[in-house]
């Protein structure tokens, strides 16, 4: 059989475990006729019941799973439901294990009947994977035609369709009931989502850009509330660009604070940067549960790469007794409008401006960041994804003879040399290095900030536009700094781009042909009505105390829940 057999092959399973009274009776419309898919589009397929369900954000869905308000069941359908209509809108699904998940709550109902207690602090909790986790009873392809069928590529090897990642497990024991994985671009090197299997995964809120990648079918399922809260992973924005694009927050931890254990993933061994676990959602209250609920599991007896980190209730504490203490308590903010290379979007301008306009309408300080290069940085960072020559993916491309997309063809097309061991050693010097000098320099913040302490948090772009326009995200370097020095960092959703207010720089002049192509690439009308966001970047673990940076600016943008 060949690949596109093969991938048709799939794709039809997918959409065949689609229950018959759930498929939609007619075509989905063009993007010029229905731009917009989220909200009442998406609500029109659904009963009253199902949109209360699916509408409230993961901390509100606990608490009533864990007192018995709602059962354990309902949840699971009314979401299962709403994912099966956001994946026949945008193509954002993976594997379906719908009948799995509702034997699962199923189970939850039952225990919560006989003991009149949950199972643990997320039962009864939905939440979707990005297809990177092995999950018992369904195929990890990665978007790969070559791994259908087998294990990361491989067959025979008795792990097929029953092997489980340790979140997964870890999940399980929470409570949590796991009913679907979504869509990846093969290889995962890429901001969109796109593959030889499910084509392409469209951005939901506007369907003339991507959703982002690689984590784009989370970003897409979560922002058509398919989902309350989805896992995905980051090794140059993979959680934050999906979760930006789509109007979400999202976290991405230092490497370390989560189990990554048992995943499958492009380059492994590749252990300059990281590739590092986190979850999205509609509300800085469900990052916040989830991780402190997979802390609670103790991961690092059971992942030898994770800290010994417990959640710290006093990190977040620290931070509302400075901003809640009503006697000039300040926090200080490095504001990041450029990296230097490239000049964000006039919507993505836009937004930063409001976030420094309500830190300081909130009493806190706006210190412009001027960091190291992060030219530097940047081609350090490109150089740790080519040690291999690009070896791993052209051999999981080999396994079908599949063609690459051309949003990973750009870099990964040609096979190169693969680094010697004293040029790896050589970045990994230069990368420590930098490091000491970032760290430095956030250091003599303290003189700037009249807090006493150097500046809490970065606010930067995190894309140099709103979303991407297919085939056109050309510039990574607004996430991959992040990835390059580990920080903990999130995203916070914004505003909306407005075609009346973001108008297109007349006059503007580029600082050379990269911020040309951006510069050029924005259209106030075709970008109309998608969602803005940044990130707020903290030092290495210290996802409690970015959390409860985000959740002040969140609230003060009226965005407690999205």
């Amino acid at each position: 059989m060949d690949w596109q057999a093969q991938a048709k092959e799939k794709r039809e399973s997918i959409s065949a475990l689609i229950p018959e009274n759930w498929r939609l009776k007619f075509p989905v419309p063009s993007a010029a006729k229905q731009r917009d898919v989220t909200g009442a589009y998406i609500q029109q397929f659904l009963s009253p019941e199902e949109i209360s369900i699916t509408e409230t954000d993961a901390v509100g869905i606990v608490e009533k799973t864990t007192n018995g308000t709602w059962k354990s069941r309902d949840v699971a359908e009314a979401f299962c439901h709403r994912a099966a209509l956001a994946h026949q809108l945008v193509n954002c699904l993976h594997e379906i294990f719908f009948d799995a998940a509702l034997s699962d709550a199923q189970a939850l109902d039952d225990y919560y009947a006989k003991h009149k207690k949950p199972i643990g602090p997320l039962h009864g909790l939905p939440v979707s994977l990005k297809d990177q986790f092995h999950v018992t009873g369904v195929e990890t392809t990665m978007g790969y035609v070559g791994w259908i069928g087998t294990f990361e590529g491989k067959k025979g090897t008795g792990k097929e369709r029953v092997f489980e990642s340790e979140m997964v497990k870890e999940l399980r024991n929470l409570g949590a009931v796991l009913y679907c994985k979504t869509s990846v671009p093969h290889t995962l090197m890429a901001g969109e989502t796109v593959n030889n299997i499910i084509g392409y995964t469209f951005n939901p809120k506007n369907r003339n850009l991507a959703c982002g990648g690689s984590s784009g079918g989370e970003g897409a399922l979560i922002g058509l509330k398919g989902s309350p809260l989805g896992f995905g992973t980051d090794i140059g924005g993979s959680i934050r660009i999906p979760a930006a694009f789509n109007g979400l927050y999202g976290l991405r931890p230092t490497s370390g604070r989560l189990p990554y254990s048992g995943m499958a993933n492009s380059m492994e061994g590749q252990n300059s940067i990281l590739s590092v676990v986190g979850p999205l959602a509609t509300s800085v209250g469900a990052l916040r549960l989830v991780t402190k609920s997979v802390l609670s599991q103790q991961p690092w007896l059971y992942d030898p790469l994770v800290n010994e980190l417990p959640w710290r209730d006093e990190q977040e504490q620290a931070i509302l007794n400075i901003a809640k203490s009503g006697k000039g308590g300040q926090l200080a903010f490095g504001i990041m409008r450029s990296d230097g290379n490239i000049y964000p979007q006039p919507p993505v301008r836009r937004a930063m401006e409001i976030v420094v306009k309500t830190i300081e309408k909130l009493g806190h300080k706006a210190i412009e960041w001027k960091p190291p290069s992060h030219q530097r940085c940047l081609e350090l960072a490109f150089k740790t994804w080519l040690f291999d020559g690009g070896k791993d993916i052209h051999e999981a491309f080999a396994l079908s003879g599949e063609p690459m997309a051309s949003q990973v063809s750009s870099v990964y097309g040609e096979r190169k040399p693969e680094y010697t061991a004293s040029q790896i050693c050589a970045v990994n010097v230069a990368k420590r290095e930098y490091q000491r000098e970032y760290l430095e320099y956030w250091n003599s913040t303290v003189e700037l900030t009249g807090t006493g302490r150097p500046v809490e948090a970065i606010i930067s772009p995190l894309a140099p536009f709103a979303a991407a326009r297919p085939d056109m995200y050309d510039y990574y370097g607004l996430s991959v700094w992040v990835n390059f020095l580990d920080y903990s960092t999130s995203i916070l959703p914004v505003t909306l781009v407005d075609k009346n207010v973001d108008v297109v720089d007349e006059g503007y002049t580029p600082m050379n042909s990269q911020d040309e192509k951006i510069h050029l690439g924005y259209d106030p009308e075709l970008y109309d009505g998608a969602h803005v966001a940044v990130q707020i970047v903290g030092r290495r673990f210290q996802e409690e105390k970015v959390l409860v940076l985000t959740e002040i600016l969140g609230d003060a943008l009226g965005k407690h829940v999205v």
